[in-house]
């Protein structure tokens, strides 16, 4: 993780702090060759030309990822999608979906 990226989650309210780091340590560990820089302001996660993007928002974290390429989440969870290509996630949703379900997302996303 580059120092900018480490700024940024150390910057994250500490409420949703453990949400990110379950979410980085989901993605680094499903795509451990993914590159982490931060672009566009937030983290951003690379493995080739494939790009996942995870940023805070008012009330959780924001992963935005096309529904083509997000594994089928946002159909299984379309209460999270809030527009094209952004999945908002706050700690209540992310603690009742499995690390699997997120793991295959970055799959889809970065490897597929």
């Amino acid at each position: 993780m580059d120092e900018a990226v480490r700024d940024y989650r150390d910057q994250i309210a500490s409420k949703y702090r453990p949400l990110f780091d379950r979410l980085h340590r989901l993605i680094t560990g499903a795509c451990r060759d993914a590159a982490v820089v931060l672009s566009y302001g937030m983290p951003t996660y690379r493995l080739g030309r494939r790009r996942l993007n995870v940023g805070v928002w008012a009330h959780g974290l924001s992963v935005y990822v096309s529904p083509s390429r997000d594994g089928g989440f946002s159909g299984r969870h379309p209460e999270l999608a809030a527009g094209k290509g952004t999945i908002k996630l706050r700690p209540e949703d992310a603690a009742r979906i499995p690390d699997q379900e997120f793991q295959d997302l970055v799959r889809a996303a970065l490897l597929a």
